[in-house]
């Protein structure tokens, strides 16, 4: 069995904040798989679905964000399951609005609800599926950027990139971690080499041998 968890605010007034993509992502996992059926445990909103033979649970914690572990850690402990089944979706403001970036595991990142997670689970091995927020505007504080919306011109940007995570999600549940990630992370692109490194490159006539 694998565990979802989107993290976020409850409450409509945070509804449609940047700290709730992680909620807007589950959600959107919910609406495709035709789930109706909510049910409130472990002080988290709880849905139980299917992905392929692979039995998911959608969790939504009800705690706030920086106690998100209070939910996460006693539901891993009652299904007895391992941090490597567990999936947690969340916001980042060290990657642009929109963006995606899906990790195996590491530290917190100063993210709150990251945080809560790992001194409640006490395992980093758990993966994440980040989803770019940007950073505040000048003169805004952290606080004051995570609970606002998101702009007119942002709004497409973060609807995308959680349609694009759907299937991702899904190969996370259904194949691996590092399969989902060599799909679906962003490519980088390559430095174009300026005339002089093209020139380095080209050959010189002389036989060069592979140590």
């Amino acid at each position: 069995m694998k565990v979802i968890v989107g993290l976020g605010n409850p409450g409509m007034e945070y509804a449609r904040t940047k700290h709730n993509v992680g909620f807007m992502l589950v959600d959107a996992l919910a609406e495709q798989l035709g789930v109706t059926d909510w049910q409130e445990n472990f002080h988290a909103m709880i849905a139980e679905v299917r992905l392929g033979s692979e039995k998911v649970l959608l969790v939504k914690p009800q705690t706030y964000m920086n106690n998100s572990g209070e939910a996460v850690g006693p539901l891993l402990r009652w299904y007895k399951l391992p941090a490597e089944d567990l999936i947690v979706a969340h916001d980042d403001m060290d990657i642009p609005v929109g963006t995606i970036r899906l990790r195996r595991k590491g530290s917190a990142g100063g993210h709150n609800g990251i945080k809560s997670v790992l001194a409640h689970v006490g395992d980093e091995n758990f993966a994440r599926v980040r989803i770019g927020i940007g950073r505040p505007l000048p003169g805004w504080t952290v606080i004051h950027h995570v609970l606002a919306p998101f702009s007119e011109e942002d709004v497409p940007k973060i609807r995308e990139a959680v349609r694009y995570l759907l299937p991702a999600v899904e190969c996370i549940v259904t194949e691996d971690i590092d399969h989902a990630m060599n799909r679906y992370n962003p490519k980088k692109e390559k430095k174009k080499k300026n005339a002089r490194e093209q020139a380095q490159d080209e050959p010189t006539g002389k036989q060069e041998v592979e140590a």
